[in-house]
């Protein structure tokens, strides 16, 4: 037996992608289970291995003692009253991103969270992937130079081939192309330039095509930031393209610039008429089953064990995000820039 008992909530497309990363860790198992469908105990302990309970009822779950983590996988829009309820209840948290869909409920969250004392991970796991744990490690150790300028920008077809399609194109549902898929971009490039934003301003559109067609809000954006130390960022939301998956990555310093896995270093006096190589896994696919879940999950076990904040992704990490976040659909719906 592990140490450390997860309930999840919400058994849809990312709660299977949930259940094997915590099963694979160390520390973490999942023994339960809650959604509004019914479900059958035995058949979810066949399936995912070792005993699960399933529920009906949250605060059922909630109830259960043996239970110390939740993982919150339901829909965006009910994520604000889930949290709270089970920050309430004592329990640590995983919740998937976004965190919630107003700055409202953002607060909310974050006050029962300060007063449960519990511990938490937001699902940003790209900050935990090869591809963004190679490139803070190159900021980090100075080979880049001072960051003057960076870009990060998400370009994913959500259409009628992906099952969240049904409910993501409402706008009391998805939100926003950041808030449903953008913010690992905006949030990957707060990792690299820092989180100080001083100002932004933020432009949306949406795509002719009729199979895009269905989306309540616009579902591309495009986002300017100032940082309070003079650098300036862009990130670009795409959900309505019709190529492939890519996660474009470009940061521009005082020693050198890094293209997605190319670089250039003046301080390793690399050719600056070629660039070289890194060796690390890009970020390719929006299938969660792809996404680094389980170096997350195994490094928030960890953290808890130890009775520490996770690093990177805990839910003061990700509070922000969001509200730089909510600023730039501020100023999308306003055409007005917006300071912080």
């Amino acid at each position: 037996m592990k140490k450390y008992n997860v309930g999840i909530i919400g058994y849809g497309w990312v709660a299977t992608a949930h259940i094997p990363a915590i099963n694979a860790s160390s520390l973490g198992q999942v023994t339960a289970i809650y959604s509004s469908r019914k479900l059958d105990s035995g058949e979810l302990s066949a399936r995912h291995g070792g005993k699960i309970t399933a529920y009906n009822d949250l605060d059922a779950m909630l109830a259960d003692p043996d239970i110390h983590v939740v993982s919150v996988c339901g829909y965006p829009y009910d994520h604000a009253k889930q949290v709270i309820a089970a920050a309430k209840a004592g329990k640590h948290l995983i919740i998937e991103k976004p965190l919630c869909l107003s700055l409202k409920d953002l607060r909310a969250m974050q006050k029962a969270v300060e007063q449960a004392g519990i511990k938490t991970c937001v699902c940003f796991e790209c900050r935990y992937s090869s591809q963004f744990q190679t490139t803070k490690a190159i900021i980090d150790q100075g080979l880049l130079g001072k960051l003057h300028y960076g870009e990060v920008d998400y370009y994913h077809g959500i259409g009628p081939w992906y099952g969240q399609f049904r409910w993501n194109t409402r706008k009391d549902a998805g939100g926003s192309s950041l808030l449903t898929a953008g913010c690992h971009a905006l949030d990957a490039l707060l990792l690299c330039m820092g989180n100080e934003v001083k100002e932004l301003t933020s432009y949306d559109t949406k795509s002719k095509s009729k199979i895009f067609a269905p989306y309540e809000y616009t579902t591309t954006s495009v986002t300017i930031l100032k940082f309070k130390d003079g650098s300036i960022g862009k990130c670009a939301a795409v959900v309505d393209c019709l190529q492939p998956y890519y996660f474009h990555t470009h940061l521009v310093g005082s020693e050198g610039s890094l293209l997605d896995n190319k670089f250039h270093s003046m301080k390793l006096q690399t050719n600056k008429h070629a660039w070289s190589s890194l060796a690390m896994k890009l970020l390719d696919s929006g299938d969660v089953s792809d996404h680094p879940y389980q170096t997350q999950f195994e490094a928030f076990f960890e953290a808890l064990d130890k009775n520490k904040e996770m690093r990177l992704t805990s839910f003061a990490d990700a509070a922000r995000t969001h509200e730089v976040l909510f600023a730039a659909d501020q100023s999308a719906a306003t055409g007005k820039a917006v300071k912080l």
